[in-house]
């Protein structure tokens, strides 16, 4: 015989209107309007979002025909309060005589000292003797939960080891993605890397194995224990909820003449099949500070352009047309990519592709003395430099928007670079951008490979 099951008061609302609530909110509207939808005050609605973090917690298919429905137990409800027996409420719904005698003998109110049959405390009732609580992974695997915090929240290391320790955070408290101020820096792998390469690292231990699912919901659903949720701020977005992206926009420039056009860019560069062609672009912080992001096409690795103020910054007056001594004017930009680009195998830089910022207005120079050649995208086209759009997301959890990105010296810039080159990639078969650029590097230097200028 089954322990009476205490009453928690009102019950909440069944699961069919919180599965209505979901899919209200897997169409995009906000949580106050599907809250409206389904009949539910805001609160409520805010409240189921902010719990399961954005997340569905529960199947959005309907349940099979197997069980009764709420609407059943409503008609169940009203038959009895009729006085029918029970064969007249099984034959009037299409159920079994015991499904309706079990039904009313489980699920009864008794809080008024006799079995009385409602239809919600049924329906809460029977959903609370479905559940079957199970213990997370990462709770019981220590070894496992170490492997996956450590890829999160592990410390930043430039290539000899030695640990940068990135700006002063404040303390999180609890909201979503934190604007224009410090984040943490680590080395924070995504979920699906971290998911994908326990299979590379641990191909004969099939307890190493978790789905990154799994993981953003330890991060994001309260209560679901193995991970602290103020590791959301490791993850690339640094949200707190699961919520749809935004795209960035590119600023219109007009100074991009007919032959550097992205449709006069070399056939090769578009497959990604030959080494040798970047996108490249600037991430701008306050006060005119600003990085050169530099990203090869065909292994992902990643080149961080370090741009200081010039002499005079902060204590010369401004002068139009004069200078620019914020460190990103056409002839300091030209300088700091020089000097980067020439650092490569003269076959690993064969093009470069830019927004139309005026940077890089003296794009010829800079062609002339590096052997690259530059191109432009089209206006408003952030998607004509997938890899660079993407890889400026992910250094954005490291020079956030609304800090000062001046304060960071080369070495500093060295380090994320190294980190995010030794991060695995879906798209690269879970290998690391620096071993695939290892292997590019290697198949330079065998003798007899062609290579086109």
């Amino acid at each position: 015989m089954r322990p009476p099951m205490p009453s928690p008061g009102r019950p909440e609302p069944s699961r069919a209107v919180q599965r209505d609530f979901w899919r209200l909110i897997a169409s995009g509207i906000t949580s106050v309007q599907a809250a409206e939808g389904v009949g539910v005050s805001a609160p409520v609605g805010i409240r189921w979002f902010r719990h399961a973090g954005g997340m569905a917690p529960l199947s959005l298919d309907e349940p099979s025909g197997r069980y009764l429905s709420f609407a059943e137990r409503e008609e169940i409800a009203l038959l009895k309060a009729q006085d029918k027996s029970v064969r007249e409420i099984a034959r009037t719904i299409g159920r079994a005589p015991g499904t309706i005698s079990r039904e009313l003998r489980r699920n009864a109110a008794t809080r008024s000292g006799r079995p009385v049959y409602r239809a919600v405390v049924a329906q809460w009732k029977a959903q609370q003797a479905a559940k079957r609580p199970k213990t997370a992974k990462l709770v019981d695997n220590d070894l496992l939960r170490e492997y996956v915090q450590d890829r999160l929240a592990g410390d930043i290391r430039r290539p000899d080891g030695t640990i940068v320790s990135g700006p002063a955070t404040p303390p999180w408290k609890g909201l979503n993605k934190p604007r224009r101020q410090d984040r943490r820096w680590s080395t924070a792998w995504s979920p699906e890397q971290i998911a994908r390469r326990l299979r590379v690292d641990f191909p004969d231990d099939e307890s190493m194995r978790i789905s990154h699912e799994a993981i953003y919901q330890s991060l994001f659903i309260e209560g679901r224990g193995a991970l602290k949720r103020e590791l959301v701020t490791c993850l690339r977005t640094g949200r707190a909820l699961r919520e749809p992206r935004t795209r960035s926009r590119n600023k219109r420039q007009g100074h991009v003449t007919t032959d550097v056009v992205l449709s006069e860019r070399p056939a090769e560069a578009d497959d990604r099949a030959v080494p040798g062609h970047w996108e490249g672009d600037l991430i701008i912080g306050t006060g005119r500070s600003a990085i050169g992001t530099l990203v090869e096409r065909s292994s992902r690795s990643t080149l961080l352009v370090h741009l200081p103020r010039l002499d005079g910054w902060g204590e010369e007056p401004y002068v139009k047309n004069g200078p620019a001594l914020g460190g990103y004017g056409a002839v300091a930009m030209n300088a700091a990519l020089t000097e980067s680009m020439t650092k490569l195998p003269e076959q690993l830089r064969k093009t470069l592709t830019w927004d139309r910022g005026k940077e890089l207005s003296g794009h010829a120079q800079f062609a002339m003395e590096s052997g690259t050649r530059v191109f432009f995208a089209d206006p408003h086209s952030p998607w004509q430099r997938p890899t660079n759009e993407n890889t400026n997301g992910l250094l954005r959890q490291y020079f956030p928007k609304g800090t000062d990105l001046s304060r960071w010296s080369a070495e500093d810039l060295e380090a994320v670079a190294y980190a995010l080159n030794n991060r695995p990639r879906k798209v690269l078969g879970w290998k690391t951008p620096a071993e695939v650029f290892e292997e590019q590097l290697r198949s330079l230097q065998q003798p007899g490979v062609a290579t086109t200028g």
